[in-house]
């Protein structure tokens, strides 16, 4: 059974979003990680950009594939993990922690409302 930590707000995109005043604070959840498997890469070419919710921030590279990484929330892309960037396979060890993507600058905080909770997201991986 996957982790998810009910503090947390999630997008059918198996991303997670903690909110800090008017930034999110994004990654992938524990079960997406576990699905990828072997997390070696991860690319955010869109820091200083403003991407709405649902549009692509950047990509995860596991042994096996690479996948899209999607905003839950739009708004400026303020910072990138350097931890992530150094070393991709923190997402694997600590995907709520330490594993943290990206931190986004809200364009409109009311989008979080719209996202999943702990027990929805728990049921849509089931």
């Amino acid at each position: 059974m996957a982790n998810v930590p009910a503090n947390l707000k999630y997008s059918n995109d198996h991303e997670w979003c903690r909110v800090e005043g008017d930034v999110a604070v994004i990654g992938i959840t524990d079960f997406a990680q576990s699905e990828l498997g072997d997390i070696v890469f991860v690319d955010v070419p869109t820091v200083g950009e403003t991407l709405d919710a649902g549009e692509v921030f950047g990509s995860i590279e596991a042994v096996k594939t690479v996948s899209d990484a999607f905003l839950p929330v739009g708004g400026e892309v303020i910072e990138f993990n350097e931890a992530v960037e150094a070393d991709a396979s923190l997402v694997n060890r600590d995907a709520y922690g330490e594993g943290w993507l990206v931190k986004v600058r809200m364009s409109n905080p009311a989008e979080v409302d719209a996202l999943l909770d702990a027990a929805a997201y728990e049921a849509l991986i089931g």
